[in-house]
Parts: C-alpha cells; sequence; structure tokens
C-alpha cells in the first residue's frame, strides 16, 4: 500500500518494539549487547542486522534516516550532527586529492568557508560558477571533474538552478551533483526526483522547525549512502539518538508548517515591492522571479525564506533589525518563529567584500525567515521598522 507524503511524514520510518509505543521509542544508549560472541561477531562482520554502538547506529536515528529517505524518494539515508557534518561527508566521502569540483559561487557563508578554507586545502582543484547558467558549468569541465555542488535556491539571494539540465551535464562527464535543499526542504522540494545523485540539509531549519537541536541528513543511492556512511562513522560526525527524536516529532508538521509559511512568505513579498524604502525584493515565489519556470517544475511553493534589499546600505539595514518587535533576531531559519538577519555582517561576513558582490550580496540584503505568526502581525512590524529608516 502506497502514501501520500504527508502521511509518510508521520508514519514512514518507525522502529517499533515489542512495547507496542505509539510515538517513536528513544533509544538513549550508548551501546547494545550481544547475546553471545558468536552475535556480537555476525554483527561487527556485517553478517546479520542489528545495532553495536550509536556511532555507527541507532534505532532511533534509523527511523529519522528512513522517514527522510521516504519523503525525498531516496533508497537511503544517512543522519550527521549538523548541517555542515552533512555537507563535509557527501563531498569529502567522494573526493580526493586531483579532483575537481564545480560549485555555485552563491552559498551560505560556512559552506563556502569549509570549501575555500578546508576543501581546497587537501588539494582539490575548485571552479566557482553561476548557479543559474549551465553553460558556466559545461565550459568548467576537466578530465578530472568529479562533482558538482550547489544550493537551489540559494542563501540568501534565492536563485534556482536548473538541476535536470545540470544532472545531465554532470552524468555526461561522469560526475555527481549534489544539492542543499535547506531553502525548501523535504516538503517542498525533491533534488533526486531531478536528477540529483545526494540531497544534503540542515535538518536543524526547517525538518526540525522550532530551533531546538542540530542536525542535518544526506539522502541518495545506497551505493553512495554506504560509502558515506562509512565516513559519517570514521570520523564521528554521527547525530545523537534524543536529537533524532526530537528531529521526528518535527518531521511530523513539515508540510503542514512549511505551506503555511509559503504562503505568508509570497504575501510579505508582493507586500515589500510595494515599499518606497526597498530596492529590490528577492523570493522564488513571486510570478516575476527570473527562473519562475524552474520554480513552477521543481518546487511545490516559493519557500519560507526571501530577502529584501533596503536602500540606504547597512546602517539602514540595521535600522529595520534593530526596530523589529515580533522578528526574532537570529541567523536561524526554518522556525516557526518569524527570523530576520543582515548577511553582509553575519551569515556571510567572513566572504570578502568583492566575492559577497560578485554573488549579488549588497550591504542592504536583509534575510527572512517566515515563521507561522499572523502574516498581518509580521507586515505590521516590517512596516513600522521599515518608517524608522
Amino acid at each position: 500500500m502506497s502514501f501520500h507524503p504527508q502521511t509518510l511524514a508521520i508514519r514512514g520510518g518507525k522502529e517499533q518494539t515489542e512495547y507496542n509505543e505509539h510515538h517513536q521509542a528513544l533509544f538513549l544508549t550508548s551501546s547494545f549487547m550481544f547475546n553471545n560472541a558468536q552475535d556480537g561477531a555476525d554483527l561487527f562482520n556485517k553478517n546479520k542486522d542489528g545495532f553495536t554502538y550509536s556511532r555507527t547506529a541507532n534505532p532511533t536515528v534509523s527511523a529519522f534516516q528512513n522517514r527522510v529517505a521516504q519523503l525525498e524518494h531516496a533508497e537511503a539515508a544517512i543522519a550527521t550532527a549538523t548541517g555542515m557534518a552533512a555537507i563535509q561527508a557527501a563531498l569529502m566521502t567522494f573526493l580526493n586529492a586531483g579532483d575537481h569540483v564545480i560549485i555555485s559561487r552563491c552559498l551560505f557563508g560556512t559552506t563556502m568557508g569549509f570549501i575555500t578554507g578546508h576543501l581546497m586545502r587537501f588539494g582539490i582543484e575548485v571552479s566557482f560558477v553561476s548557479p543559474t547558467k549551465p553553460e558556466e558549468w559545461q565550459k568548467a569541465i576537466r578530465p578530472n571533474t568529479k562533482m558538482f555542488f550547489l544550493e537551489t535556491p540559494s542563501n540568501p539571494l534565492n536563485e534556482v538552478a536548473d538541476l535536470e539540465r545540470l544532472a545531465n551535464i554532470a552524468h555526461d562527464n561522469n560526475a555527481l551533483l549534489v544539492v542543499d535543499n535547506c531553502f525548501c526542504s523535504s516538503a517542498l522540494q525533491q533534488p533526486l526526483q531531478h536528477g540529483a545523485d545526494l540531497s544534503v540539509q540542515s535538518a536543524t531549519k526547517a525538518i526540525d522547525g522550532h530551533g531546538r537541536v542540530l542536525g542535518g541528513v544526506v539522502c541518495g543511492k545506497n551505493e553512495l549512502i554506504n560509502a558515506i556512511a562509512m565516513y559519517v562513522n570514521a570520523c564521528g560526525l554521527s547525530l545523537s539518538p534524543f536529537n533524532a527524536w526530537v528531529l521526528l516529532s518535527g518531521v511530523e508538521t513539515l508540510f503542514a508548517r512549511t505551506k503555511q509559511a509559503s504562503e505568508s512568505a509570497l504575501k510579505i513579498a508582493q507586500w515589500l515591492k510595494q515599499q518606497a524604502q526597498i530596492q529590490a525584493v528577492h523570493y522564488a515565489g513571486l510570478p516575476e522571479h527570473p527562473q519562475a519556470h524552474l520554480v513552477a517544475k521543481q518546487q511545490a511553493a516559493g519557500g519560507f525564506v526571501l530577502a529584501f534589499e533596503v536602500k540606504g546600505g547597512t546602517n539602514a539595514a540595521w535600522k529595520v533589525i534593530d526596530n523589529v518587535q515580533l522578528f526574532s533576531k537570529t541567523a536561524n531559519f526554518g522556525d516557526v518563529r518569524s527570523t530576520i538577519t543582515h548577511p553582509w555582517t553575519t551569515t556571510h561576513c567572513r566572504i570578502p567584500p568583492e566575492d559577497k558582490q560578485q554573488s549579488g550580496i549588497q550591504e542592504g540584503l536583509l534575510r527572512i525567515s517566515v515563521g507561522l505568526e499572523h502574516v498581518d502581525d509580521l507586515i505590521s512590524d516590517l512596516k513600522q521598522a521599515l518608517e524608522k529608516i
């Protein structure tokens, strides 16, 4: 019997015990016992299914992995301690010294910092290209190209990449396509359905949805996920059982939350476009978005995160942040509570100014994540803050 994604988000992947608990059980243990010496040997040598040590596998974590994999239409998933751990594992598992990777120049600041400050130290060659120009990806191909990596929509500008076209280019050149799905989540986009090999998320964001715990997850085919799982285990990047248990409750409401938040985000974006203090609005759900045809093809909605540029640069942007009363001043997103941040001086602060400008991030840019408050209250809060500029 097949089920809709909304049902799988609640019922999928459960690890049921003999006690018939209604909610997913929390296995808060570091290790698991063997029945006897032979049983231990069989478990460690993978001759039988089971659990030995929670860094390697845990029933609560397995339930979370299986549930997200179902939502992403993936064969398997591996959970990690954070979203950055998921990105690290997805890249480092398949890249070696001398390999080449093509990467979108429009990325979350910490992701960019990992690539330029760490990945490249290991002799991995990197080319940065526009996420919205497939011809640049094609032109950047080298004989040693092993991977494409990008966010879509991008953080913070909501640029949308043509996943099917990039997948074709990557696969024609024996490269993997890895997609960061944070800005949509599994509820609004399934990159594997459009040709991606791996879908990566920070579960800290929309999957949790309540700003409680950290986590990450990578979804894909069994062969790829098994390889990543070996890396995660060896490097100690595993998700804790408690965090997995919390995240499972977040998955249960993911569809309802993202639907309402996306509807509110669209209303806020449309309102912002009419304000005299606003220079530009970046939101994938707007009909006039430059990649609106791709949004309609790849996404169920525009998403819950948008960015807008106020006239007056950093001073004006900071006045808005300092005067909002309802929006939480924090860099997290995907929360039931709406948030606001200034990418130039927070999430992307370590990126050189010229690189920020090249990727379209200006000093007056603000990023908001829309939560579940009444949309009229959120607009009223932005209105009174904008009047303070």
